[in-house]
């Protein structure tokens, strides 16, 4: 169906507030998005409803509803939302934004590799510069990171330089996490800490009073601690107090989620109830860990 600019404008909003406000959307939230007059959007709605492309709901809280046609005409997949691939710009996720489709646009040139993603939400909070994450996808766990190079409004498509791709494997995180069942208690010294984890060769530990876990000890963290000449300081002195815990049965993709939510560098992997050992976003992309598998070199800097 031949549809101007304007239209399919109209429509991308429409699908994108309907779908965050979970209810029919008035003509005026449409106009104060796309920065139309209100007037304008109502003369392009008759059109669109002759069409079959959207639906009139009558009364006070009525507005438009997109049809399946919509849809289909935009080559938007009308999925759950248990289906979103989260969107993130410059570390954080964006809200009320997830990705419907991905593609790659160029890849013949060895030095640049640029991608498009059609997105179904607000694509004016994204800018020339920023850099996106987009991922996991919900089947094969893709995760693609980049820099926004371009933006088509009318459509919802990002156009950006890809910097990775990166495949999640369909494991679970117990499976990817040495089984230590180690834990430091918070009067350790930074010293015994140290032997604690070189001995049991791994990264990091949770941090008990006995009872409880109230924190995370990294080998990152001793580490500056004993070149700052801090021997003897107790490990509740240099730990991080961000307690975030995650079943071992939880599939990896679970866990990639819960950094970015929380912005922590490890978390506590829990199995039956106790401590299973610990993964840190290094772990999370390590290809000599297992976790993540890089398929395409980093292209530019971040």
């Amino acid at each position: 169906m031949k549809l101007t600019a304007i239209q399919i404008e109209i429509l991308t909003t429409l699908i994108s507030l309907f779908r965050k406000k979970g209810r029919a959307v008035k003509g005026d939230e449409i106009a104060a998005v796309i920065d139309r007059t209100p007037g304008t959007v109502r003369n392009h709605m008759q059109a669109l409803r002759a069409l079959g492309m959207v639906e009139s709901v009558p009364g006070p809280k009525g507005g438009y509803r997109p049809t399946s046609q919509t849809y289909d005409t935009l080559n938007i997949t009308n999925l759950p939302d248990k289906t979103e691939t989260n969107i993130y710009r410059n570390g954080k996720l964006v809200e009320d934004v997830t990705a419907c489709e991905i593609s790659f646009t160029t890849v013949q040139d060895p030095k640049t590799c640029n991608g498009r993603v059609k997105v179904v939400g607000d694509i004016r909070k994204f800018h020339d510069g920023d850099i996106i994450k987009i991922g996991p996808t919900p089947n094969n766990k893709l995760v693609i990171r980049g820099k926004v190079i371009g933006r088509d409004d009318a459509r919802n498509i990002l156009v950006y330089a890809i910097s990775d791709v990166i495949i999640l494997p369909k494991r679970r995180i117990r499976e990817c996490v040495s089984n230590s069942r180690v834990t430091i208690d918070v009067h350790t010294t930074v010293k015994e800490a140290a032997d604690i984890l070189l001995k049991n060769e791994i990264g990091g530990a949770p941090v008990t009073d006995k009872k409880n876990i109230v924190g995370v000890v990294a080998l990152t963290d001793i580490i500056r601690a004993l070149i700052s000449g801090f021997v003897n300081q107790k490990v509740w002195n240099i730990m991080s107090g961000d307690v975030v815990s995650i079943d071992g049965d939880a599939p990896i993709s679970s866990v990639a989620k819960l950094f970015d939510q929380y912005h922590v560098n490890n978390i506590i992997v829990v199995v039956n109830g106790k401590p299973y050992g610990v993964v840190s976003k290094g772990d999370l992309l390590s290809d000599q860990a297992g976790i993540g598998e890089s398929i395409i070199a980093p292209a530019m800097s971040a």
